[in-house]
């Protein structure tokens, strides 16, 4: 039931093999991260830690600090496992390397 003086967002978080979207009504002014922390899918998710998660609004990262909006959808980021920029400058290393080798030949 929607009470006039609150407003509907979603908080949502991953993982591989499990998602959680929690539903939750909340006063105008409230942010993301109080959203997240109100929650509760801390206790569905062993070691997340919330005051050190990357908040996103519907793919677009935002502090924590962001005020919610009706109807917006606070995603909680996992920690990345590798930097995509390192990633790639290695892929970029074995192309070159493999291009070097085929030319060597």
């Amino acid at each position: 039931m929607k009470d006039e003086q609150t407003i509907h967002v979603e908080v949502a978080y991953a993982l591989p093999e499990r998602q959680a979207i929690v539903p939750l009504q909340v006063l105008p002014g409230t942010t993301a991260l109080q959203a997240a922390q109100r929650s509760g899918i801390v206790e569905r998710f062993e070691g997340l830690d919330l005051e050190n998660a990357r908040l996103g609004i519907f793919g677009k990262l935002v502090a924590g600090d962001q005020v919610l909006q009706e109807g917006d959808r606070v995603e909680i980021y996992r920690p990345l496992k590798a930097d995509p920029k390192e990633v790639r400058k290695a892929r970029a290393a074995r192309v070159k390397e493999r291009r070097q080798e085929e030319a060597g030949d």
